[in-house]
């Protein structure tokens, strides 16, 4: 009898983890979507895979060898598309969830589903009846048709962590069964369930000199690795890690919010005819580029020139803050660790 009553308790519960999938599923159920989170789509590469009649799961096209289309949506919200060797530029913005952008006669897409590497854009034609979808993979730099010039930002992705999502029945076994492990594993998990940091910090400075320099890279994990990747023309690629301890990241973190970092705007450009006029001489200013998460808090800063070039003029205008930030970041960079390598 119990070993009946077990494996029906077993049966509702695959059932139910299966009605629940089924819902939350943002394809077949797009209210329970939400708003995109724009920090997936930023600096992300798509390549299009095939289109679909949703009512009917019809498959009514596929990119074959003959038919290539890219995607790459860039920090600034401009895009770029190529199409079958065809290059084409434009802006896109992002409401709630839609993605407003254009290709060929559709100006506005909504997001069906958006992850680490898959995008769903969807649309639905006054004079017609169904709703269509386009499929799209990330791609890697490399395997995507848009080049990128030297003294631009290198591809960056800021993620938050992933929480893991409930089993259903089966995570009541599971959780039994962690009770019986080793204190060592308990604490490993405490260490785990902190609060996440991430810093990022890409390029700045200007492209020119001796020996210019292809790369200026600082991250810093919310384990307290720091890694710095500085590559020139001659020198080539130079690589230090270090540990930052925790209680100095959560105290740059609280630093970081205190100065209002997460309520900064996304973008501090060029304001006048001067300083435009400016990116295009040399030595050339390399944009820099600030994504620091903390918590559930994530925020990414991009200047496009950043600090005073060799006449000592700041062309950008950008909070005191933002600089006390990225001079803290440099500083534990810079300075000399027992515990580099």
């Amino acid at each position: 009898m119990r070993k009946l009553l077990a494996l029906l308790l077993i049966f509702i519960g695959i059932f139910a983890v299966d009605v629940r999938a089924q819902t939350e599923n943002p394809t077949n159920a797009r209210g329970s979507f939400g708003e995109v989170e724009e920090r997936r789509l930023l600096e992300s590469k798509w390549k299009y895979t095939y289109a679909i009649h949703l009512e009917s799961n019809t498959t009514i096209h596929k990119a074959e060898n003959f038919y290539e289309y890219y995607l790459y949506f860039r920090y600034n919200y401009t895009y770029q598309q190529y199409l079958n060797g065809r290059l084409t530029k434009g802006r896109f913005a992002i409401e709630d969830r839609e993605l407003i952008y254009s290709f060929k006669h559709i100006k506005t897409f909504v997001v069906a589903e958006l992850s680490r590497n898959r995008l769903v854009l969807e649309f639905t034609q006054p004079n017609s009846k169904g709703t269509y979808q386009y499929h799209f993979v990330r791609v890697e730099s490399k395997d995507a048709p848009f080049i990128k010039p030297a003294n631009e930002l290198p591809d960056v992705i800021v993620e938050m962590e992933e929480k893991k999502k409930s089993g259903g029945l089966f995570s009541f076994a599971k959780r039994k069964s962690k009770k019986r492990k080793k204190k060592k594993k308990k604490r490993k998990k405490y260490k785990e369930d902190r609060v996440y940091i991430n810093i990022e910090l890409i390029g700045g400075g200007y492209y020119g000199g001796i020996d210019p320099v292809l790369r200026d890279y600082i991250h810093i994990k919310s384990d307290g690795r720091l890694i710095k990747e500085f590559k020139t023309v001659k020198k080539g690629l130079d690589v230090t890690r270090k540990d930052i301890s925790r209680d100095e990241l959560e105290a740059f973190a609280k630093f970081v919010d205190s100065k209002g970092f997460f309520e900064l705007e996304r973008i501090y450009d060029c304001d006048n005819s001067i300083c435009q006029k400016r990116k295009q001489q040399k030595p050339r200013p390399i944009p820099l580029r600030l994504a620091i998460a903390y918590g559930k808090k994530k925020k990414v800063v991009t200047l496009s020139i950043w600090g005073k070039d060799r006449h000592k003029i700041q062309y950008v205008d950008y909070p005191p803050a933002l600089e006390a930030i990225i001079e803290a970041i440099q500083r534990m960079a810079h300075r000399i660790e027992s515990n580099e390598s």
